[in-house]
């Protein structure tokens, strides 16, 4: 099963010229580009330098060269970054984008002028240009999104920044565009929180896999006690964390068979992330959790949620296709204290590795355990997760609006103590009455995914601009819109 991760982020690479300008900073911008690409990762498509006047698109013809290439490389290109070294020919770049027909997300990015560098021989207008070259856009019903400051230099380290921010960008849409879910077993009983609507996710082309739960339980079952696979499983399993030793080795049998029929069943049906029914059933008749089943795959980049929350899985696999890192589904669960900017995420046990700050402990669930008997909740991960910056996001289908939407911010795991079983985040995040009472008045789920990192933007871009899909992004600048004049 071949994954958007196993291969770096690909660009188009565009330079932007009118004729009557200068070329000379044409050659400058194409290596420019071609370097930060480089120091990035990034795989840069584009033409020969000699394949156009300059390396430049400044015609139809030219831009019917590119659009022929790139729809040549339809299927490994992730998006566009079109330079403007001087003013641009707007109406080759648009038709450029016309015809190769990408449906990719467009980096549009203009040169600076140096003040002592304006006379008619060395000007770049470039500044100019741009605007020009996004009214074509508007017109033509183009999204793309724009650098940090409108004109930018090429070799800077801010442009370095949004680039490395846009190729984010690029593949949390090519991601989530087609992404398959798997659905294991039904939605937990209790929990009518998780209810979601697989029609507004095929209209957004993202399509859900559903398994019963007892076809997984018999396809665990049936592996073999001497099977090579399942002594490798069990390996892993012991390397993952610190298991007390009051537990048997049938019980880490039990789990890694469960484990290895999860893995299977997600590389058969080629998902992207899962979700799975982790209480009280499988418990009750397999005699484990699936919690350490859901915190390795999510540590190797294929997240997987709890309680058969299905947004929450989307959710996860958005921030960890925006951050390139393992993603966690928690609950907005507790006050701290009195501090009204400070709260307590958890779950049961099912955050990646990374996430805590030292070998996590696999024991069993702690509050089911006490319910049912602790023989047969083997598989909870437990640690308190590590300070540091964090991005949260949640994805929910909303049904009477006939929408997805979400919210996304940013935050921070803290070092305060809390004396409270299982996997827990305290978490400090600005203003976040304001933030609650946006989950509350909207209709959002308690499950929120999170990821290390500050990558909000990345992702605001991606579900805003090019997805489309309402988004609330909390602490952010509300960008100023045209009013309409009063009546007379």
């Amino acid at each position: 099963m071949s994954r958007i991760f196993d291969r770096p982020v690909s660009l188009g690479i565009v330079i932007a010229s009118r004729a009557f300008f200068s070329p000379a900073p044409c050659a400058d911008a194409r290596r420019d580009i071609l370097a930060q690409c480089d120091a990035l990762g990034v795989t840069a498509v584009t033409l020969p330098f000699d394949a156009t006047a300059n390396g430049a698109v400044q015609s139809i013809e030219d831009a019917r060269l590119y659009a022929e290439h790139f729809r040549a490389n339809r299927d490994r290109i992730d998006g566009l970054v079109i330079s403007l070294p001087n003013f641009g020919d707007e109406i080759a770049i648009a038709e450029l984008i016309s015809r190769a027909n990408l449906n990719v997300p467009i980096l549009l990015q203009a040169c600076n002028d140096e003040i002592d560098q304006v006379d008619v021989h060395s000007r770049r207008d470039a500044f100019c240009g741009k605007i020009s070259i996004s009214n074509n856009f508007w017109q033509y019903g183009i999204a793309f999104s724009e650098t940090s400051e409108h004109s930018i230099d090429l070799d800077s380290a801010a442009f370095r920044r949004d680039l490395d921010k846009f190729a984010r960008t690029c593949r949390t849409v090519r991601g989530l565009r087609g992404a398959r879910i798997g659905a294991i077993g039904a939605r937990t009983g209790p929990f009518q929180t998780m209810r979601y609507s697989e029609k507004l996710l095929q209209s957004s082309g993202i399509t859900v896999i559903t398994v019963d739960l007892s076809e997984m339980m018999q396809a665990a079952g049936a592996i073999a006690d001497n099977a090579p696979e399942l002594t490798e499983k069990m390996d892993r399993i012991r390397a993952y964390g610190t298991i007390p030793v009051h537990i048997t080795e049938k019980q880490v049998a039990t789990q890694a068979k469960w484990t290895l029929a999860v893995n299977r069943w997600i590389a058969e049906n080629e998902c992207d992330a899962s979700a799975i029914q982790c209480w009280r059933s499988l418990q009750d008749n397999f005699g484990c959790a699936t919690c350490v089943t859901m915190s390795m795959m999510s540590e190797e980049l294929m997240p997987s949620a709890c309680e058969v929350d299905v947004m929450g899985a989307l959710s996860m696999y958005a921030l960890t296709l925006a951050s390139g890192a393992p993603a966690a589904i928690l609950d907005w669960n507790n006050n701290y204290g009195r501090e009204i900017d400070k709260c307590v995420c958890t779950h049961c046990g099912n955050f990646p590795k990374s996430f805590t700050g030292a070998t996590p402990e696999i024991g069993e669930l702690d509050v089911l355990g006490e319910t049912i008997g602790r023989s047969k909740c083997f598989g909870a991960v437990k640690g308190k997760v590590k300070a540091g910056d964090m991005t949260f996001f949640r994805l929910s289908s909303d049904d009477r609006a006939g929408t997805l939407k979400s919210y996304v911010g940013e935050g921070a795991f803290t070092d305060d103590p809390f004396g409270m079983d299982g996997g827990i985040a305290v978490t400090k995040v600005r203003d976040l009455r304001r933030l609650m009472a946006f989950v509350t008045q909207n209709g959002f789920e308690h499950h929120v995914a999170m990821v290390r990192g500050s990558h909000a933007d990345a992702l605001n871009e991606a579900v805003t601009r090019y997805l489309r899909w309402p988004t609330y992004h909390h602490g952010a600048e509300i960008a100023p819109r045209p009013t309409l004049p009063p009546l007379p």
